[in-house]
């Protein structure tokens, strides 16, 4: 399959075009995978999958290392140095090594991804990421038996990220998955959205994304990848374990102890529009719900 250049993806505007234009021919989202990008994965509800606008994408975010509030990353980021940068893969691996973000973005195909990302403080949003299944990173080191989750930890440089001055969480920024988790071809590296080069308050140069689950879960700015025999404890675990389990699925059936988490609002769509109903798994439960056969999802949140 050929390699896809930034500069070759569709622009916004167009893009959307191009989006409306399937739609209105009615062959759906399958159509518009093959006719558009290598992958699409959409929820399951039709009122889920406009694309949230650029602009909303990257001045609205969760990025505590740049600042609390929503439009910090945005404002306090812009300098932020994002070259040269490696990430180490080790652990209980047979090889492991480093590589360069050069390395990576040479050795992988990076591929169109829609998924709605889903935050625990009730807000959605549908973006097109560009990025690859973490599994062909993970295959490089050749994990052992004895690796049964995967630890990712981010920079910490609180020169560049004046959140880290503060201590809002305990930093660096840490975060786990399970082996099977982490191994899932939706859960992906992430190098750019909408096309372009990943903004720096969205995680750049590299992150983790897992759409069924909340975006905290998704590590920014990752610098080490470590597969471990026990559970890591991540960042938000060991700020509030009351509140932020490690699994974090998507669930609408367990509400956060400070508010419900049965309905979402659309980002883009105004703060009066309706809210609409969670999902369970964020819409990816086809895919992924069988990894969690037989487990307590109210337990194991």
């Amino acid at each position: 399959m050929k390699k896809i250049k930034h500069s070759e993806i569709t622009p916004e505007n167009i893009y959307k075009k191009r989006r409306s234009f399937v739609k209105k021919l009615g062959f759906g989202a399958s159509a518009l995978a093959v006719s558009s990008f290598p992958l699409i994965s959409n929820a399951s509800s039709k009122d889920r999958n406009e694309l949230t606008s650029y602009k909303d994408i990257t001045t609205y975010n969760n990025y505590y290392e740049f600042g609390t509030s929503k439009g910090d990353p945005h404002r306090n980021s812009k300098m932020f140095k994002t070259h040269p940068w490696n990430i180490s893969i080790e652990g209980e691996v047979d090889k492991p090594i480093k590589l360069s973000m050069e390395e990576i973005l040479d050795s992988f195909l990076s591929e169109e991804r829609v998924y709605r990302l889903r935050c625990v403080e009730g807000w959605s949003m549908v973006i097109p990421w560009m990025g690859f299944s973490l599994s062909k990173l993970l295959s490089k080191v050749n994990p052992t038996s004895k690796a049964k989750f995967v630890a990712f930890e981010s920079i910490y440089d609180p020169d560049q990220m004046k959140g880290q001055k503060y201590p809002v969480l305990n930093w660096p920024y840490k975060e786990g998955l399970r082996i099977d988790e982490a191994m899932h071809p939706l859960t992906t590296v992430v190098t750019g959205l909408y096309g372009k080069k990943l903004p720096n308050q969205n995680g750049a140069p590299l992150r983790i994304f897992i759409p069924w689950k909340y975006g905290f879960k998704s590590a920014k700015a990752i610098v080490k990848i470590k597969l471990v025999e026990k559970m890591p404890m991540s960042s938000w675990m060991w700020a509030s374990p009351r509140e932020y389990g490690f699994y974090s699925n998507v669930n609408p059936n367990v509400n956060h102890p400070r508010w419900s988490q049965a309905t979402e609002r659309i980002i883009g769509e105004g703060i009066w529009a309706p809210r609409v109903k969670t999902l369970m798994f964020n819409g990816y439960g086809d895919q992924v719900a069988n990894l969690y056969t037989g487990m307590d999802l109210k337990k194991f949140f």
